[in-house]
């Protein structure tokens, strides 16, 4: 009875971990510690993990943790799994995990060790078959130890974020070639390697090429963001058993696409942002396997292989921004699965072939900078969510945005007729260009009504009638720019609601009012302009209380009054221009203290007095001032002491603090030595780069090349 009891007794009581292990493991847990509330917890790859480490108590078997696996006969831990366990801790030379002599997967992704190093110890777990330290914040030279891992089926050392910003992007792990040679020699198991973001710069092409001696059993190679430089071997390439290969982001690398022999079992090239270059084989249409081809931003010439498009597992194609011509193939085999198609920035011609518009998967389909004609079709599919067709030389009316268009850019072509009431479907956008084209008629209304638009570009076209009445509250606009049309009518005041705006610009079109006083609600603008209209009346003191303001320009319209003093405020200020309009009175000492003003312009208006000095404005030439035959002193060759008419003084320091002209004075020329040398250096350095990129940094997006979700549990089955 006694004996037949002891039978059913739970496993649990019979201790079936090693004692030394339980020890080690335990030792561990008392280094490190625990924190949810780090960085790495709310990544998508870590969002349902919990801490691991936490099951571990004294006193119970440590086979039973969560992480930990044994080997059913001795008991000995063979598997320590603790990936994404909020582990934040220094990983110190005499760690508890290197006593573990009979493991054979060690998984610590997704943790930060704060800049560690790891140590030599790592080579006395001589059974590993899987490591992976991926993005655990390490830091360091790989030691020469790791060469010992005879047995590594696994090594993934990654840690190049992609999208995801890095927390620590100081610390970066490095591969020397001694450590590199010993280990790829004997280490000939080898399956997997993901190294990206190691720094592997000191690999030369002769060590890289070790990799050749693998042809058995490398099928994973990833070396991203490793500052590899020099010729990749395509013998490489044409390892039998590769199904997967990643060099990206090595702008030194160079190398050239084998003419045959490409693994029959390759289903992802990814060679974008190298120095890859020449001619695509049209062999590569015999990798029935290839779901993802990226060459995007190489030099690769010559004409598309009309091969590539009857690869029916094709899930991404991105050939963008390399040296290609001619026409793009006409005809293809099923693509049921092309989900992402780039194009761009090559030297396509012809037309957009009909197959394009009825692609069932394709969410995302960029053109961008070629040549190509004709008119664009309608789309059937409904999944396209971003469509890049802008700087072509495509011609007809404005196509019908396919229901669910999120992104919807055609601007730089030759596009004729109205912007069709259909647009109005279109209320999932969030970025509609179509500037530089020939649009005529009006402007749909709808347009102002949709919740996610952030960017509206309608500039340089034909357009007429009103902008849009009504701008809904809690509208996502930051940019809207309708300049070089022939709008007319006043401002809608409902623009006020878009208080989220950055960019607007008007200019260039027959709008009649008088300066909008509801622009204090835009708190978040950095250009406004309004030039070449028919505004008119004073400019507002308000204007001092837009803060993020940059760029302002009121030219050429019918404003009159002064310059308020307030619009000294502004101290982010980089250009103003209020030229050609009816101003009068003197020009406010106070615009002094604008120091980041790089450009100036009030000529034609009905300044008189002296002009300030100091400053920005010891760099400003006559062509900022000319037409106003009342100002004078510097830079005009006009000298404020010829008659006794010009009395040089400043309005707001004698009305609102009392101090005479000639303490300004004083004060100009102790300022000028510092204000002539700042002047000068950004003289030197020219317009801000911001001016150059307000909205076109949005107008190209890159479909990114890893998807962080997957490392976790690659390869360490």
């Amino acid at each position: 009875m006694f004996h037949l009891l002891f039978l059913y007794l739970p496993s649990s009581t019979c201790s079936l971990c090693n004692h030394h292990d339980n020890s080690a493991l335990l030792q561990f847990k008392h280094s490190i510690v625990v924190n949810t509330s780090h960085y790495y917890s709310w990544l998508d790859v870590c969002s349902s993990s919990s801490p691991k480490i936490e099951s571990w108590r004294n006193g119970t078997d440590c086979c039973q943790w969560e992480g930990v696996t044994c080997d059913t006969k001795s008991g000995h831990v063979i598997s320590l799994d603790l990936s994404c366990s909020h582990i934040q801790g220094k990983f110190h030379p005499n760690n508890t995990i290197f006593r573990l002599r009979h493991l054979q997967n060690l998984n610590l992704a997704y943790n930060d060790f704060s800049g560690s190093l790891i140590f030599p110890g790592i080579g006395d777990l001589v059974n590993l078959m899987h490591l992976n330290l991926s993005f655990s914040v390490i830091n360091g030279d790989i030691p020469s130890t790791m060469s010992h891992l005879s047995k590594l089926v696994s090594l993934d050392l990654s840690s190049d974020w992609g999208s995801v910003d890095d927390p620590m992007p100081n610390y970066i792990t490095r591969f020397d070639p001694y450590t590199w040679n010993k280990l790829i020699q004997n280490a000939t198991n080898l399956r997997e390697i993901r190294l990206d973001g190691v720094d592997m710069s000191s690999i030369t092409e002769s060590s890289l090429s070790l990799l050749v001696n693998l042809s058995s059993s490398l099928v994973f190679l990833s070396l991203g963001s490793t500052k590899l430089q020099g010729i990749f071997s395509s013998d490489i390439l044409c390892l039998p058993n590769l199904q997967r290969i990643d060099l990206s982001y090595n702008k030194w690398l160079t190398g050239e696409l084998p003419k045959s022999n490409l693994s029959n079992l390759l289903s992802y090239l990814d060679l974008s942002y190298t120095a890859f270059s020449g001619q695509i084989s049209n062999s590569i249409g015999n990798l029935k396997s290839l779901s993802h081809l990226d060459l995007g931003k190489c030099t690769f010439e010559g004409l598309i292989p009309s091969s590539l498009f009857h690869l029916t597992q094709l899930s991404l194609l991105d050939l963008s921004d390399n040296e290609l011509v001619g026409p793009i193939p006409s005809k293809i085999t099923s693509l049921s699965k092309l989900h992402t198609l780039a194009l761009a920035g090559n030297k396509l011609n012809g037309t957009i072939p009909r197959w394009f518009y009825s692609l069932p998967s394709l969410s995302y389909l960029n053109l961008y900078g070629n040549q190509l004609r004709g008119s664009i079709a309608e789309f059937s599919t409904y999944s396209l969510e971003y469509l890049y067709l802008s700087d072509n030389k495509l011609q007809g009316n404005l196509p019908i945005p396919p229901n669910g268009i999120e992104y919807f850019l055609v601007s730089n072509n030759e596009l004729t007729g109205d912007i069709p009431s259909t647009m109005c479907n279109a209320s999932t956008l969030n970025m509609l260009n179509l500037a530089h084209n020939n649009l005529t008629g009006k402007i749909p209304q709808c347009l102002g009504a949709f919740p996610y638009l952030s960017v509206l570009d309608l500039q340089m076209n034909n357009l007429y009638g009103n902008i849009p009445r009504k701008f809904s509250k809690e509208n996502a606009f930051v940019t809207i720019k309708l300049n070089g049309n022939h709008l007319k009518g006043p401002l809608p005041q409902s623009l006020a609601h878009c208080t989220n705006l950055q960019v607007l610009d008007l200019g260039n079109n027959n709008i009649e009012d008088t300066f909008p006083h509801w622009l204090e609600t835009l708190q978040q603008l950095q250009v406004l302009s309004l030039r070449s209209n028919k505004f008119h009346g004073e400019i507002p003191k308000f204007i001092g209380e837009l803060h993020s303001l940059k760029g302002l320009n009121l030219s050429h319209n019918a404003i009159s009054g002064t310059i308020p003093q307030p619009l000294s405020y502004l101290r982010n200020l980089e250009w103003l221009d209020l030229s050609c309009n009816q101003l009068t009175g003197e020009i406010p000492m106070d615009l002094t203290n604008l120091n980041f003003l790089a450009v100036l312009n009030l000529s034609q208006n009905q300044f008189e007095g002296i002009i300030p000095t100091g400053g920005q404005f010891n760099t400003f030439e006559n062509d900022s001032y000319v037409g106003n035959p009342m100002l004078c002193g510097f830079p005009l060759s006009k000298s404020c002491n010829e008659d006794g008419e010009w009395k040089p003084h400043s309005t707001f320091h004698n009305e609102e603090f009392g101090f005479g002209w000639k303490v300004v004075v004083v004060g100009y020329a102790i300022g000028m030595l510092f204000g002539m040398l700042l002047g000068y250096f950004m003289f030197l350095t020219g317009k801000p780069q911001w001016l150059a990129r307000l909205v076109e940094g949005l107008l190209y997006v890159r479909v990114k090349r890893t998807n962080n979700t997957n490392y976790v549990n690659r390869g360490m089955n």
